[in-house]
């Protein structure tokens, strides 16, 4: 089957409706010879070149007026290697379909994020991640990549190649589409093994005191606060021996689909109406939820669906500071006339040694702002990320921020070391656009 390449194309908007592009050609290979001949075509025609995924990016990072490569052709499993425990799986995989095939293998990832419609590339490449104490991104179980570059090549890294690949390996497993165009992923993978979700609610000022013995004591903790509340939802997830006890499909509807999906999109309706509603919806959101705990797969503990779309910031600061900054949070928003429907997610992760990731280098806490797509999110964005700044916070690659290269080398200790490899691979930047120049300089 050969690739498609349409002319002039339709406008693409990404999930969050936020950002639209108008390409000037769109090309679906169906191999990566064919994405490395649409590279080489691109460079001639002086187009630049961008991929994307299923566009759950909230920044611009993938929108181009050049050419733009769907991957959804370059999917599957290429190989699964049970001596080295790792599954090397095509690019445009879905991380839904990843999961379920693994969970057919009797394997897992160890950790993943919440939602899992991205395709595998652009979840890594934007550093997508869940919660852990121990076990971080889903890029930082990355064990090899296969990469085309500016000039059509194909390069592979692996952390035990050539000094060359594994200065390419520490940077590209979150490339933000920078180095190159990624063709196929070696993740690390383990036996299937079962989590015990505990979700229960939890005052917001408890959770705050006892933050570091929640941390501590629980494999992957995370936490919901519902702004003008003091209420927040908790949830432990830890190792299980067993036996499986999933959420039955009555409670499962009731809580995932009717309350998390649609009541609560009918409580975002009506804030939007009337905003002066907002803090008693809040009232009765964060007490809707209540306490339960069940025993499953990885994935079916990890992922929940998100049907309400909506438009997100999201920053990561050090583990240390993350208390004070959500007192900061909830002091800005008591005294600023805001009103905010959506609750605020706070997740951790160790560090990690990837040049360009939220946790290269220390171990970080996540605070994730939301507000449901359509309404202005500008004000509440702006004095959020000035309380994250302060603290030195690092925005997610994939969700809004205003921050530039001149922030990002005071943030990020091996900035210099990414945007040298990119100077090298990418001379003539063929992978820029916009937002790549804000973020990485020209």
């Amino acid at each position: 089957m050969s690739s498609t390449a349409s002319g002039k194309n339709a406008t693409w908007r990404n999930w969050g409706g936020n950002v639209t592009a108008r390409p000037a050609r769109e090309v679906t290979p169906a191999s990566v010879d064919e994405l490395a001949d649409a590279v080489r075509r691109a460079a001639e025609d002086g187009l630049k070149v961008k991929a994307v995924g299923t566009g759950h990016s909230f920044t611009s990072i993938a929108a181009t007026d050049g050419v733009l490569i769907r991957p959804q052709l370059l999917t599957g499993i290429r190989d699964i290697d049970r001596d080295n425990m790792t599954v090397t799986v095509e690019a445009g995989t879905p991380l839904k379909r990843l999961n379920l095939a693994l969970a057919r293998e009797g394997l897992s990832l160890t950790n993943m994020g919440d939602i899992m419609e991205q395709t595998v590339s652009g979840a890594t490449s934007t550093g997508t991640h869940g919660t852990g104490r121990e076990s971080a991104s889903i890029a930082a179980q990355i064990k090899g990549l296969e990469l085309v570059t500016a000039d059509g090549s194909v390069l592979t890294c692996s952390e035990k190649g050539t000094e060359e690949e594994r200065a390419l390996f520490a940077a590209a497993r979150i490339g933000l589409g920078a180095l190159g165009i990624v063709t196929a992923i070696t993740f690390a993978v383990e036996p299937i093994f079962l989590l015990t979700a505990r979700e229960e609610p939890m005052p917001f000022d408890k959770v705050l005191d006892d933050f570091d013995e929640l941390w501590a004591e629980n494999e992957h903790f995370e936490f919901y606060w519902f702004p003008h509340t003091g209420s927040t939802n908790t949830k432990r997830n830890n190792r299980s021996a067993g036996p499986r006890k999933p959420v039955s499909q009555v409670s499962s509807w009731i809580e995932d689909e009717l309350l998390s999906n649609g009541v609560f999109q009918v409580a975002q309706w009506m804030g939007r109406a009337v905003p002066a509603t907002i803090p008693a919806i809040a009232q009765v959101s964060s007490k809707a939820l209540s306490a339960r705990t069940y025993t499953d797969i990885p994935y079916k503990v990890f992922t929940s669906p998100r049907r309400v779309r909506f438009v997100e910031m999201e920053y990561a600061v050090p583990r240390e500071a993350v208390t004070e900054t959500l007192r900061e949070l909830k002091a800005m928003l008591d005294r600023s006339g805001l009103r905010i429907s959506f609750p605020v997610e706070v997740r951790t992760a160790p560090a990690d040694d990837i040049a360009l990731s939220t946790a290269s280098g220390r171990d970080t806490a996540y605070i994730a702002v939301h507000m449901v797509k359509g309404t202005p999110y500008q004000g509440y964005f702006t004095a959020a990320e000035r309380i994250f700044t302060a603290h030195e916070g690092r925005p997610h690659w994939g969700k809004v921020h205003t921050r530039d290269a001149e922030y990002f080398a005071g943030v990020y200790p091996r900035f210099g070391e990414f945007t040298a490899l990119r100077d090298r691979l990418d001379p003539d930047r063929l992978f820029q656009n916009d937002y790549l120049r804000r973020v990485l300089g020209a």
